[in-house]
């Protein structure tokens, strides 16, 4: 049966533990293969058959005791309700009420200790059990399912600090110590944290929204009626007006126009389209006016396939995260544990009982591993939105991962590092007017379907008239312009070659260009030089990858002299050439068995088994599809820069990551034994652990700034 995957939004979950358990909810659905949860972005990514109801699914999470609904368009996401707000604010007050009767002795002239004691139980409980109902909730349900998360520490040490008060108040039993306050206050700043988190959060996604809210909401037909883009069929024809977002993917039939398409591709340079061009979805017509085709509508657009690229990989899972989410899984019942071990250690050491309590409900508290739980699908969140930024899409979270440990990136030539448009460089006529000659060239190869002859045709003037054209094959061209016999091609096509022109055209070939000779009457008089230009942001592009450590290597089928020239020029290390697709992806492997982390950036369909045997696989985005389908990322723009940018760009993430988790486990590490000392006093760890989380969101935060190498 086939196969579909469908999106959900979860609310309620409060750290790691939380998404297993909402996965193994998911995958107990029959006909569900996979499920995965992002906690940082609220949203599972379930793979599933078709006939899989999304009710079910639904079903699923809502039993386990979270919230969930299918989104409405990628821009929908979880935002800060006024209600969680309100309820946030009732606690406040709520809580300082409670601490003012329990903790400042001058309330209790007017009510009598016993009566302002009875009304901080009343204010707690709705602090404890109102406010914070959905950890008990939860907590409830997580029992349910034999398992526990961050509610259950939470609602075990809240509702235990309220309970066990209000048995002292009741019976007059222990030293008379009550923590009503403590309970209150805990809640008060979990729900502080997580409105500050959420809000921060919120902000991780604001990259996949503003690619979102780009597309235009309604289409001009030719006739001027307007429909929602979500009606365009393709085949159908649409006008854009000067200014107006270009409403999907499709084909310039009339009018000619700038195009911003930076939004895609991140270069701020708008691109000359004309009738036959392809234009982008939520691209801006800059000042003409376009009459468009569609050619791909809704889900096909490039832009919906970025957003779901990038989605797709805020919602993989590193290994490094792999690994905190075992380690999660063990972490809150070992939490309940020592908590248990601490009240019974300090009760067999004779303590107060008062002060055992403390001690185990301080443990439960700081215990709680928000921190862990955001460490990285947090980072990955915000790094890959920033990347899409920058016209950089990641397919998953293990890429950048493998892109932190390259030192190799591997460079396919013809239409990756070269323009793959050959074009006249130089024109050499010894004692004659080099741009005469090269006229009386163009106007012979008007007549050519040869590469090297339409780059010839293009470069000058070719008004002149022209008869007697002959074409030969390997050889060149010979006709007549305006009565003149005129020869264009290699030296075998002439009589006479004077030694001035031939070591000029030694000269060309020897940097591995292409010469071809111009002359009249069977005489050479001229080398015109020939080749593919490189891309002006090639050398910039090889010295930024050096700058980053890395060794850079050229793979093409290029004739030797020509591929060490390339080289030269962009001062790659090594330069392999006369190799064909399968001995490209040999060299990438005789490389890998060297130990070597390689990258193989390509753009054609040739260039597919080198992405594919390639560590990582770079496909720049104009070229073939299939190419950034083997690919591990895609380069939206023809700006090899951005290869670099990418590179440093997930170093930077990674190196996010490592800093959240070095302070997610120091946190606890330290903060776990100083709760069990009794130094700690669970109002402290609560801060404490609010402040954790909130250090993981700020530091992934600042990859929003990361800036173009």
């Amino acid at each position: 049966m086939a196969m579909r995957r469908t999106t959900l939004l979860v609310d309620g979950m409060t750290c790691s533990a939380c998404v297993a358990q909402i996965e193994r909810s998911l995958t107990e659905v029959e006909g569900v293969v996979e499920a995965r949860v992002n906690y940082a972005s609220g949203r599972a990514s379930v793979a599933c058959r078709e006939d899989v109801d999304d009710a079910a699914l639904q079903g699923a999470v809502i039993a386990a005791g979270y919230g969930a609904r299918l989104p409405e368009g990628f821009s929908d996401g979880h935002s800060v309700e006024p209600t969680q707000a309100r309820r946030l604010i009732l606690a406040a007050v709520l809580g300082a009420l409670v601490a003012l009767l329990t903790m400042v002795d001058a309330l209790a002239f007017d009510l009598g200790f016993q009566a302002s004691d009875w009304l901080a139980a009343v204010l707690a409980a709705g602090v404890v059990f109102g406010s914070g109902w959905g950890f008990h909730r939860r907590a409830w349900a997580q029992l349910r399912h034999r398992t526990a998360t961050m509610d259950t520490l939470v609602s075990v040490g809240t509702a235990a600090a309220w309970v066990w008060s209000t048995v002292v108040l009741a019976a007059q039993i222990g030293d008379g110590h009550l923590y009503f306050e403590t309970g209150a206050v805990i809640v008060v700043l979990i729900l502080l944290g997580r409105h500050l988190e959420e809000r921060a959060r919120r902000r991780s996604g604001d990259a996949l929204r503003a690619l979102a809210v780009l597309v235009a909401p309604v289409a001009r037909l030719e006739d001027g009626t307007d429909v929602p883009v979500a009606s365009l069929e393709v085949g159908a024809r649409f006008v854009v007006r000067p200014g107006e977002r270009i409403a999907t993917d499709g084909v310039v039939v009339d009018g000619i126009s700038a195009v911003d398409i930076s939004m895609v591709t991140g270069e701020p340079v708008p691109e000359e389209v004309g009738p036959g061009d392809a234009v982008l979805g939520a691209s801006v017509n800059a000042n003409g006016s376009l009459v468009v085709e569609a050619t791909s509508v809704g889900a096909d657009t490039v832009l919906a396939q970025i957003m779901r690229q990038v989605e797709q990989a805020q919602t993989n899972r590193t290994r490094i995260q792999r690994l905190a989410d075992r380690i999660s899984a063990v972490f809150v019942p070992a939490a309940v544990v020592i908590a248990v071990g601490t009240l019974i250690g300090w009760l067999a050491a004779g303590q107060p009982a008062s002060e055992a309590f403390t001690a185990a409900v301080a443990v439960l508290i700081v215990a709680c591993p928000c921190a862990l739980g955001l460490a990285t699908p947090l980072a990955v969140m915000v790094g890959t939105g920033r990347g899409s930024q920058l016209g950089i899409i990641v397919k998953g979270g293990e890429m950048l991962e493998d892109t932190r440990q390259l030192d190799t990136v591997v460079f396919d030539k013809t239409g990756t590092v070269t323009e793959a448009r050959m074009e006249v460089v130089e024109v050499v006529a010894p004692g004659r007017d080099p741009d005469a000659l090269l006229a009386l060239a163009a106007a012979v190869e008007s007549r050519s379907e040869h590469p090297i002859g339409r780059a010839i045709a293009s470069a000058a003037d070719n008004g002149q008239s022209i008869t007697d054209f002959e074409n030969h094959p390997g050889t060149g061209a010979v006709a007549k312009v305006d009565g003149s016999e005129v020869r264009v091609g290699k030296r075998t096509l002439f009589d006479q070659v004077p030694e001035a022109v031939d070591g000029a055209a030694a000269e060309v070939e020897a940097m591995g260009r292409v010469a071809v000779l111009v002359g009249r009457n069977s005489v050479a008089e001229a080398v015109i030089t020939v080749d593919d230009q490189l891309r002006a942001s090639a050398p910039p592009a090889v010295a930024a990858l050096k700058s980053l450590g890395l060794d850079t290597v050229l793979l093409t089928g290029d004739h030797p002299r020509r591929a060490q020239a390339a080289g030269d020029e962009l001062g790659i290390d090594r330069v392999v050439a006369g190799v064909g697709p399968d001995g490209k992806a040999a060299e990438i492997a005789r490389l890998q068995s060297e130990g070597r982390r390689v990258a193989m950036v390509g753009d054609g369909i040739n260039d597919a088994p080198a992405l594919s045997q390639a560590d990582i696989g770079i496909a720049i985005g104009t070229g073939a599809d299939v190419a950034a389908e083997a690919a591990d990322i895609t380069i939206m723009s023809s700006d090899l820069s951005v290869v670099a940018d990418a590179i440093a760009l997930s170093r930077r993430t990674m190196n996010t990551i490592r800093g959240n988790y070095f302070w997610a486990f120091v946190y606890n590490i330290a903060a776990i034994p100083l709760a069990v000392a009794g130094v700690l006093e669970p109002i402290v760890a609560a801060a404490a652990m609010v402040g954790s989380s909130l250090f993981v969101v700020t530091n992934s935060l600042r990859l929003r700034r990361f800036n173009r190498t």
